[in-house]
C-alpha cells in the first residue's frame, strides 16, 4: 500500500472508523458470543488499520484495538488477572507469507534453520490456569489479554482439567493455557439432545463451549461435554524446561490433555508440509479447527526475538481456508439497524457450511450488491471461516431464472414508511425517520444499555423490543421513568426480575461523561471519540455548549461528527 499523507483529512478519519467497527466486532465475538461478520472480514479490517497505523506512528493511541487483544469480562463474573498478558497472534495467510515469517525469525535470532512446533489452532474459548501448589485456585477466559472473566467454578466440572497436578517437579505457582472445545461427535449428540427437548441448537461447537463456560449455575456446565487441550503456561514461578515440546511433554506428564496433532517441524518447509497434511484430513479430525500456530521451540529464542505492541514474534497463525458451499438467494430484505443505516440481507435457503447451517448473509450495502450483481433467485457460492454469518462470493450467473432483476434499495423505510436517503459521499443508505422509526428506537436503547455504555444489567433485547412495541420506552430517558407494573407486566418477567432491573436502571442515574456521550449513540462518535470529547470539555456543561468550531478543535473531530453535536443528554442522569 503507498504512504499516505496524514495530514490528508480522510486519513484519522478512517482510522477512527476502523477502531470503531473493530471494538464492535471484539464485543459481539468475545463478550456476546454473537458474531456479525467473517473472521476474513475482521482480518481484513484489522490489516488495514495495522497498515495505516505503521505509515502514520503519530496517530497511534494505547486505546487502539492493534494495542490490545480482545474485549473486557462480562460483568457476570468476577475478574481473574493473568499472571503473565494472554497475547493474540499475528495471522499468515500464504506460504508466501510463512516463509517471511520465518525469514524474520531467522534474522531475527542469525540461525540458518529453526525448530517449530506445529499444532491444530482449535475453536474453543481460549483459558488460562492457575496452580498454587500443584492445586487449581482459579480459572480465567482470556478478557482483554490482561484481565478475563473468573469462571473457576464452571471448570472445575471439565474432566480434562485436573484439580490437583499428577507427578512431581512442577513450579510452586503455574499458570496452564489451552483451549475448552466440544468435540464434533459430542456437539452434534448435545444438539439433537436440545431439539428433543424443544430448546434451539447451537450454531457451531465454538458458541457451544463459550456458552457452556460463562453459565452462572456450574451444574449447567457440567452437564455438557467440554474437553480442556493445554497449549502452553503463563507465568511460573520458576523455568519449566528449555523448550516448548518440553513444557508440552511436561503437562502432558502432570495430568493435561495435549493434542496428539503437536508436532515438531524443521524451517518453513516442514510447516508448510504439516499445514498440507492437516489440511487434507481437516474434515476428519475429532473437532472443529480455524488455522495451524506455528511457535518457535527454543524457550531462550523466544525471549530474544520478543513482542510487537500486540502479539509475540516468535509466533503465528496461519489460517486455513475458507469453507464454501452453494445455495440459492430466496430474497433480499432491507434490514434497519440502531442508527437508521439499511443493510440489505440475503435470506438463503439453509445449507452446510463447515457444520454449520446458515440461512442468511449480510451483502453490506447497495453498491456491494450492485458490485456482486446478487439477485433473488440466484445460485450464490457461500463462504464460511468460522463463524455463524457468512460471505456470498460469486454468483453462478449461468444458473440465474430468466426473470432474475437487480434487487433497489426501497424509497421508503420498510419498518416506518419514512424516507431513505443515500448519505452524502457515503455508500450506506438511511431511514430518516430517526427515534420515529421503531427500529431505530430498538437499536438506540440496545446500545445505550450495552456493557460498554450504561452497562444496564437485566435489560436484554427482547425485553427492549417488548418495551418499544408498546409504546413504553421511545428514548432513552424513558427508560428511567418506568414503573415496577409496567416492566413485570412484560413476557418472562415477574415481580423480583423487574425490582432487579429498575434498580439497575437506578445505578445507572450516575455515569462517567465518557460512558454517557457513548451510550448516546451519537453517528460516528464511538469509545475513543467520547473519551476524547469529556477530556476536551471537562465536564457536561461545556459539551451540550459546545458549537461546531468548537466541537472542531477536539482530535479527531471533523466537520460530519461537529454537525451531530452539540448533544441533548437526558435530564434524569447525572455524569462526572
Amino acid at each position: 500500500m503507498s504512504s499516505v499523507d496524514s495530514r490528508q483529512p480522510g486519513v484519522a478519519q478512517r482510522i477512527a472508523e476502523l477502531r470503531q467497527t473493530i471494538d464492535y466486532h471484539n464485543y459481539r465475538y468475545y463478550v456476546l458470543d454473537d458474531p456479525q461478520i467473517a473472521d476474513i472480514e475482521y482480518d481484513r479490517l484489522l490489516r488495514e488499520l495495522q497498515e495505516l497505523e505503521t505509515q502514520h506512528p503519530e496517530l497511534v493511541t494505547p486505546d487502539s484495538p492493534t494495542q490490545r487483544v480482545g474485549a473486557e469480562p462480562i460483568a457476570a463474573f468476577g475478574e481473574a488477572r493473568h499472571g503473565v498478558p494472554m497475547l493474540s497472534l499475528d495471522n499468515i495467510f500464504s506460504e508466501a507469507e510463512l516463509e517471511d515469517f520465518d525469514r524474520r525469525v531467522r534474522e531475527g535470532l542469525g540461525w540458518e534453520h529453526v525448530d517449530y512446533v506445529a499444532e491444530p489452532k482449535l475453536d474453543g474459548l481460549s483459558v488460562n490456569l492457575r496452580y498454587q501448589d500443584g492445586l487449581l485456585v482459579q480459572a480465567g477466559t482470556r478478557g482483554d489479554g490482561r484481565v478475563g472473566e473468573d469462571i473457576t467454578a464452571n471448570i472445575r466440572t471439565v474432566r480434562t482439567v485436573p484439580l490437583r497436578l499428577q507427578g512431581d517437579g512442577w513450579p510452586e505457582l503455574l499458570e496452564v493455557r489451552g483451549e475448552v472445545v466440544i468435540r464434533r461427535a459430542d456437539f452434534q449428540r448435545l444438539n439433537e439432545l436440545r431439539l428433543d427437548q424443544g430448546e434451539k441448537p447451537f450454531a457451531n461447537p465454538r458458541n457451544a463451549a463459550a456458552g457452556s463456560l460463562r453459565q452462572l449455575d456450574p451444574r449447567i456446565t457440567a452437564a455438557r461435554p467440554l474437553s480442556f487441550f493445554t497449549f502452553g503456561t503463563g507465568a511460573s514461578s520458576e523455568p519449566i524446561d528449555g523448550s516448548h515440546s518440553a513444557v508440552l511433554e511436561r503437562l502432558r506428564q502432570w495430568g493435561f490433555l495435549v493434542n496428539d496433532q503437536v508436532k515438531k517441524v524443521v524451517g518453513a518447509e516442514g510447516c508448510e508440509t504439516y499445514y498440507r497434511d492437516l489440511l487434507a484430513r481437516r474434515d476428519e479430525l475429532p473437532f472443529e479447527i480455524d488455522g495451524i500456530v506455528y511457535k518457535v521451540d527454543d524457550l531462550a529464542a523466544r525471549e530474544e526475538l520478543g513482542f510487537t505492541a500486540r502479539a509475540p514474534r516468535w509466533a503465528a497463525a496461519h489460517k486455513l481456508p475458507a469453507v464454501e458451499a452453494s445455495t440459492r438467494v430466496a430474497s433480499i430484505e432491507p434490514s434497519v439497524g440502531r442508527t437508521g443505516v439499511i443493510t440489505p440481507v440475503a435470506n438463503l435457503e439453509p445449507v452446510a457450511v463447515g457444520g454449520v447451517t446458515v440461512s442468511r448473509a449480510t451483502l453490506h450495502n447497495l453498491d456491494e450488491v450492485r458490485r456482486k450483481d446478487v439477485r433473488e433467485g440466484d445460485t450464490v457460492m457461500v463462504r464460511r471461516a468460522g463463524d455463524v454469518i457468512p460471505e456470498i462470493t460469486a454468483v453462478v450467473v449461468d444458473k440465474r431464472p430468466a426473470a432474475a432483476e437487480p434487487w433497489e434499495m426501497p424509497a421508503s423505510c420498510p419498518v416506518c414508511g419514512s424516507e431513505v436517503q443515500r448519505l452524502e459521499g457515503q455508500a450506506a443508505h438511511r431511514c430518516i425517520g430517526g427515534l420515529y422509526c421503531p427500529a431505530q428506537q430498538v437499536g438506540a436503547v440496545i446500545h445505550f444499555a450495552s456493557r460498554k455504555a450504561m452497562d444496564i444489567d437485566g435489560l436484554g433485547d427482547k425485553l427492549i423490543e417488548q418495551l418499544v412495541n408498546k409504546g413504553l420506552v421511545r428514548t432513552v430517558a424513558d427508560l428511567f421513568a418506568l414503573s415496577h407494573e409496567q416492566v413485570a407486566g412484560q413476557e418472562r418477567m415477574g415481580d423480583k426480575s423487574a425490582d432487579n432491573l429498575l434498580k439497575a436502571i437506578d445505578r445507572a442515574r450516575k455515569t462517567t461523561l465518557p460512558r454517557l456521550i457513548y451510550a448516546l449513540g451519537i453517528d460516528q462518535v464511538g469509545e475513543v471519540t467520547a473519551n476524547q470529547l469529556a477530556q476536551h470539555f471537562g465536564d457536561l456543561d461545556a459539551v451540550m455548549q459546545a458549537d461546531e468550531e468548537a466541537l472542531q478543535t477536539v482530535p479527531d473531530i471533523g466537520p460530519v461528527v461537529a454537525k451531530a453535536l452539540p448533544i441533548s443528554l437526558p435530564s434524569r442522569i447525572t455524569a462526572t
